[in-house]
């Protein structure tokens, strides 16, 4: 079992003042940088070249949620990412970037109030760097998986802005310059399109100003990070989407520092799918965004026995096919990230009751249907189509 590091408040801000970057050089430039992810290593899969990374190429970056924390704590087996090696070695070879599922959220991260637990974070981190692989940050405020003793903590108004704002400069500014995205603030509008002034703590009780003070924060801590919103349901043009498009317009004007504006797409083969996908992502792009998908999983009411028909996989492959030609079709949407590899470790079965079976891989690691029509989208983009490494 590895040893946990557990920093308290103190020791995280003494530590970030003793590894500060040495003054600007003359003229206020910040001085060479190395790029997030480290840029030297290539990834195993463009070596090998039968995976989804090899077939990306330089199109965008193709991600994956790293599996731990969160409902894996409860379940009957080990943490995944630190106990299953062939699911590790799927991850170096398959993907150019990384999110963690779970780890870098408040409820992992922030055992006690005074107290930072970076042990899982950091090593996602490092596995990422040692692959050449870039990371996606996920995520600094949210109204979900708070710890109790914040939920529940007696904190004047002006505590709880303090503790955002320590939160947000010592993780983001731990990661600064090997960060590649931050999703900075995280659905902060409810199923009717309006800000959650109830279920989220910071809305609640600092007001939607907040929203602006956190990518303030986020940007003085690592200004070379790309901070996104995120959120589930804004696929396409929909009320959801619009309030987003509103709201960033009106912070873009205010000069605050937001750089993207990221879909979840957590689809279900139940529902039709969102056909105008690109032509949101693009109006997005139109204000000088970038734009993302960021846990993109296709789940499917399954059968009694659990096991989807031809039929059935055949149609979760298209949704995965026409959300990743969507992503390609958007310029600025540089990242596309699938919210999970194996169904075994999956959120969905435990989240959505008879519905499953929502990634690209059997748990044996054999690929699906859909694993295959990301590839060839991503190839064909990536002009690799035909290669006969990707030949089956």
């Amino acid at each position: 079992m590895r040893r946990r590091e557990t920093l308290t408040a103190g020791a995280v801000t003494a530590t970030m003042a003793a590894a500060a970057p040495a003054a600007a050089a003359p003229g206020g430039g910040r001085g060479p940088k190395k790029p997030p992810g480290n840029g030297h290593s290539t990834p195993p899969g463009l070596a090998k070249k039968d995976t989804l990374a090899f077939a990306a190429g330089d199109t965008l970056k193709i991600g994956c949620a790293v599996a731990g924390g969160g409902h894996h704590t409860e379940a009957d087996y080990p943490d995944p990412f630190t106990s299953d090696q062939p699911y590790r070695e799927v991850l170096a070879r398959e993907f150019t970037s990384l999110s963690a599922e779970n780890q870098m959220k408040w409820d992992y991260l922030r055992p006690a109030a005074a107290t930072y637990d970076f042990t899982d974070a950091d090593a996602i981190m490092d596995f990422a760097e040692a692959h050449g692989q870039v990371v996606r940050g996920h995520t600094l405020m949210w109204h979900n998986q708070n710890p109790t003793w914040l939920e529940e903590g007696d904190f004047a108004p002006a505590q709880l802005r303090d503790l955002l704002q320590e939160h947000i400069a010592t993780v983001v500014g731990r990661y600064a310059g090997r960060m590649q995205q931050w999703d900075v603030v995280n659905e902060i509008l409810d199923d009717d399109a309006a800000l959650r002034t109830t279920g989220n703590i910071w809305l609640r009780e600092l007001g939607p100003g907040i929203i602006a003070d956190c990518f303030r924060w986020a940007h003085e801590a690592d200004p070379d990070a790309l901070l996104f919103f995120n959120d589930y349901n804004v696929d396409g043009l929909n009320p959801k989407s619009d309030a987003y498009y509103t709201l960033i317009q009106d912070l873009l004007a205010e000069g605050v520092p937001v750089h993207g504006f990221s879909t979840q797409g957590h689809l279900s083969t139940r529902y039709g799918f969102p056909s105008d996908l690109a032509e949101n992502l693009q109006r997005f792009a139109d204000l000088g965004l970038q734009t993302a998908i960021t846990e993109l999983d296709v789940r499917m009411d399954l059968p009694e026995d659990g096991e989807p028909t031809p039929e059935m996989l055949e149609k979760q492959a298209e949704y995965y096919r026409r959300v990743t030609e969507a992503a390609l079709s958007v310029k600025g949407c540089s990242s596309l990230t699938l919210w999970g590899v194996l169904d075994k470790y999956s959120w969905v079965p435990g989240t959505f009751p008879g519905e499953g079976a929502a990634t690209v891989l059997w748990d044996d690691f054999s690929r699906k249907p859909a694993y295959y029509a990301v590839q060839d989208a991503l190839a064909e983009a990536s002009g690799r189509a035909g290669h006969p490494a990707l030949a089956r």
